[in-house]
């Protein structure tokens, strides 16, 4: 029987050895060596048969691939089609969106995710949220009847700040008042459980799943993938199918399916315990830590610990030295992430399972040396 202890262990020992410490994976985990291989492999097939021969024959690995991602969002694989990324998949959702251009959002909402609502000619509204940015479903009910939206969107786990959104509860507000539920699922996706009654879901490649950059999912349910406007030269073709037509990183495809599948043996369940275990033991290590306010609470169940500098410190000096004298990876945040919310620079920590608490301290000891 697999333990948080054997999990660790055997996702350190599927990847090469890490330069340094990676606590870095809510922006890019590090792949395992069998991603790497797959892809790789992949490439050499293209350059013995040809890009298009080797895609058909990689079909039955996609469709595996989208098999899983149905199965961590709670929708079917025809539902899921792959893009380039969260944000491609944003745009292409949005540039098929086929009612009134009105979108309820939270405060916090990632700044891409903003610029590509402005850029699409949405009108934004603010969700009713509490002091840490979590969303108030009872209120948030009485807004969205009041005056409903053509579109509620729900980033699941913000890229600023590690708070798990109530997106279940949501999810029955929207379908109760009649709005479409799109949960951006970036940073949820294999971190948080993400099975809701959510009418679209879509995410990265990158983050936790540890698959190839340049890649991600969009799924839609049938209820509103139905209505999505499709193009004039469709034809059989429905309007889901053709947001996946085009020249595409079939590699990077074929090593992302690969992580789903390795994700779905490692079981999804003991993958969230250990993260959610990592990240309480780092809030609770770095809670003392001079110059620093951590800010989710010790017990949300995420990895993502964010601290907030209380005596100047500058979060993007803070991480290059980190790199370059103590061979530790972490994030800094700028206020772009959430520029209708933050108010200054933060320093991001996000360790995968396979981290310890020997790295946890080594980077404790390295922050206080470098603050």
């Amino acid at each position: 029987m697999s333990t948080p202890e054997t999990l660790a262990q055997n996702w350190r020992d599927a990847r090469l050895p890490a330069a340094g410490v990676h606590l870095d994976s809510a922006a890019c985990s590090r792949q395992s060596l069998a991603v790497i291989e797959a892809a790789a492999a992949h490439a050499r097939h293209e350059s013995e048969v040809g890009g298009y021969v080797a895609a058909e024959a990689a079909a039955s690995l996609l469709d595996a691939g989208r098999a899983g991602i149905a199965a961590l969002t709670g929708l079917s694989p025809e539902d899921v089609v792959f893009t380039t990324g969260s944000g491609n998949a944003l745009e292409l959702l949005l540039g098929a969106w086929p009612m009134e251009r009105t979108v309820a959002c939270l405060p916090g909402e990632y700044g891409p995710n903003l610029a590509a609502f402005f850029a699409r000619g949405f009108a934004r509204r603010a969700l009713p949220v509490d002091d840490l940015g979590r969303v108030d479903p009872d209120a948030a009910r009485t807004v969205l009847a009041d005056n409903p939206p053509a579109m509620v969107h729900l980033t699941a786990v913000g890229s600023h700040r590690g708070v798990v959104q109530p997106v279940s509860a949501i999810a029955e507000v929207c379908r109760d008042v009649g709005v479409p539920l799109v949960v951006d699922a970036a940073q949820a996706l294999a971190q948080i459980d993400c099975v809701a009654d959510a009418d679209a879901v879509y995410s990265s490649s990158r983050k936790w799943l540890a698959g190839p950059r340049g890649v991600g999912v969009l799924a839609v349910r049938p209820a509103l993938a139905d209505l999505l406007q499709s193009p004039e030269w469709a034809g059989s073709l429905s309007a889901l199918q053709c947001l996946e037509i085009g020249e595409a990183n079939i590699a990077a495809r074929v090593g992302f399916s690969v992580a789903v599948g390795q994700h779905l043996a490692a079981g999804p369940e003991l993958v969230r315990q250990r993260l959610a275990a990592l990240g309480s033991l780092t809030r609770t290590m770095l809670a003392d830590v001079a110059g620093w306010r951590v800010v989710e609470p010790e017990d949300e169940p995420t990895a993502i610990t964010t601290l907030a500098p209380t005596d100047g410190a500058d979060p993007v000096q803070v991480r290059a030295r980190l790199i370059s004298e103590h061979g530790i990876v972490t994030t800094a945040a700028g206020v772009e992430r959430a520029p209708l919310e933050m108010t200054t620079p933060v320093l991001r920590v996000s360790p995968h399972v396979d981290a310890y608490t020997d790295d946890l301290e080594r980077f404790v000891t390295a922050l206080r040396a470098v603050t």
